[in-house]
């Protein structure tokens, strides 16, 4: 599917190869219409027309660009660095009626070193990840060979995420699916080269991972919105 997205133009690579070298206040203030007009701005084009795609592949997920986009200011709190910038553009989509880190999602980040892009569950709460789990124990073979299958090893290669060092409690430690039991999250994720960021190819590149996640991101959220219709409102 062609977009008409023309890539980010060359100066938003050039804002983020500085910011890297001076991540300040000062430094930001100076150029932050470079960064309003350069980057922000061609982010919302970029999400938009990722969102319009996935209206034909996967329309619960589609996220309006205020709600997609991180802002690009950390939260240094509890952080040791303190530098008050991130040095890269990134945007999430999850499922319509879920918490953004509590389901599986989409995600791409732009930063002039090159292009994540994947998708997956990252941060599950306690009750998210029993049910994610519980599911696949059920179907490991057929979430073995969703992960498996050939689009998917091209696009992205193997399943990963955090593990434990054993099967956590609750489920036996021979079960056939104890090598999946032990991730704490479920990630299909790579790294796109940067030169794609200032061309065409940066759309291209990105729905076609997005389609290649969906099913993968289908099952593990299967589990959760089952549980959810049944506690409150069903989907619409």
């Amino acid at each position: 599917m062609r977009s008409g997205f023309p890539g980010f133009p060359a100066e938003a690579v050039t804002f983020y190869r500085g910011l890297a070298r001076h991540n300040t206040r000062e430094w930001f203030q100076a150029r932050k219409h470079i960064y309003d007009e350069k980057v922000k701005a061609p982010m919302v084009e970029l999400v938009t027309a990722l969102n319009s795609a996935m209206m034909d592949f996967a329309p619960d997920y589609v996220t309006d660009a205020p709600k997609a986009i991180y802002r690009i200011y950390r939260d240094t709190r509890f952080s040791p660095d303190k530098t008050p910038y991130k040095t890269q553009i990134a945007a999430s989509f999850s499922r319509r009626g879920m918490e953004k880190h509590g389901a599986a999602g989409y995600y791409f980040a732009i930063s002039h070193k090159g292009v994540d892009v994947g998708g997956g569950i990252y941060l599950p709460p306690p009750e998210t990840l029993l049910a994610v789990r519980t599911h696949i124990a059920e179907r490991h073979a057929e979430f073995r060979k969703l992960a498996a299958s050939p689009v998917v090893k091209r696009l992205f290669g193997a399943v990963q995420g955090e593990q434990l060092s054993r099967v956590p409690k609750g489920f036996c430690a021979d079960h056939p699916a104890a090598d999946l039991l032990r991730f704490k999250q479920f990630l299909l994720f790579t790294t796109l080269d940067a030169a794609i960021v200032t061309t065409p190819k940066l759309f291209t590149e990105l729905e076609k991972r997005f389609r290649a996640l969906t099913p993968f991101l289908d099952f593990l959220n299967a589990p959760l919105v089952g549980k959810r219709r049944g506690r409150d409102e069903p989907f619409f």
